[in-house]
């Protein structure tokens, strides 16, 4: 196993979990912009305001995309498994 080996397999792990976390960060970006806008209008500056609407999206974007993302782990998983192998020559 060389080194040329080894940074394929982290830089794929490191794109597996930008790539399962993107839908949960995109979410709550969108949730993000909209109640710092509605704070902007109404002049409402109340912490909880931003926290609460934020945790509340990204755990029901993380129960929508679930069997994306495990599918997604499966997937990497097993390739990964099949590669150990061609890894030990």
């Amino acid at each position: 196993m060389g080194p040329d080996s080894v940074i394929q397999i982290g830089s794929e792990a490191v794109k597996m979990v930008l790539l399962i976390s993107l839908p949960m960060l995109a979410v709550a970006l969108v949730v993000g912009i909209a109640i710092s806008l509605f704070q902007a209008l109404t002049q409402i500056q109340e912490m909880t305001l931003t926290f609460v609407p934020k945790i509340i999206a990204v755990f029901g974007a993380m129960i929508i995309a679930a069997p994306w993302m495990t599918e997604r782990m499966i997937t990497f998983t097993r390739d990964i498994f099949n590669m150990i192998p061609t890894l030990t020559n």
